[in-house]
């Protein structure tokens, strides 16, 4: 297993993401990552940056093993007490595309029990 390269990089962002969480219960939020600060991490070459994250209440329901940048961003979210309160009872879809914009959408009230 690779080591925790974009972690510290994620931590920096925390601050942000916690914001766009609390407003993702109104409405999908979106805001741009500083490119640099991944390349700087590690270059993922091809492979891009690109991922998807489904939590439910908290916990990750597809498979993001095969995405460093997805793991080490879950690794920063659990360890952010009012993040992990948050995501409490919450379908969250948390996205990073090819432009770079992460997409946090709430979808509310969790149908998981």
């Amino acid at each position: 297993m690779e080591e925790r390269k974009y972690l510290t990089t994620w931590k920096r962002y925390i601050p942000v993401i916690r914001l766009h969480l609390k407003r993702s219960l109104n409405e999908e939020q979106q805001f741009k990552l500083n490119i640099t600060d991944f390349e700087s991490a590690g270059d993922r070459g091809k492979s891009g940056y690109t991922f998807n994250i489904a939590l439910e209440n908290g916990k990750v329901t597809n498979n993001i093993s095969g995405s460093a940048v997805a793991r080490d961003l879950f690794e920063a979210l659990k360890e952010d007490e009012a993040i992990k309160a948050m995501l409490q009872n919450r379908s969250i879809k948390i996205s990073v595309g090819k432009s770079f914009i992460l997409s946090i959408k709430n979808n509310h009230i969790s149908a998981f029990k």
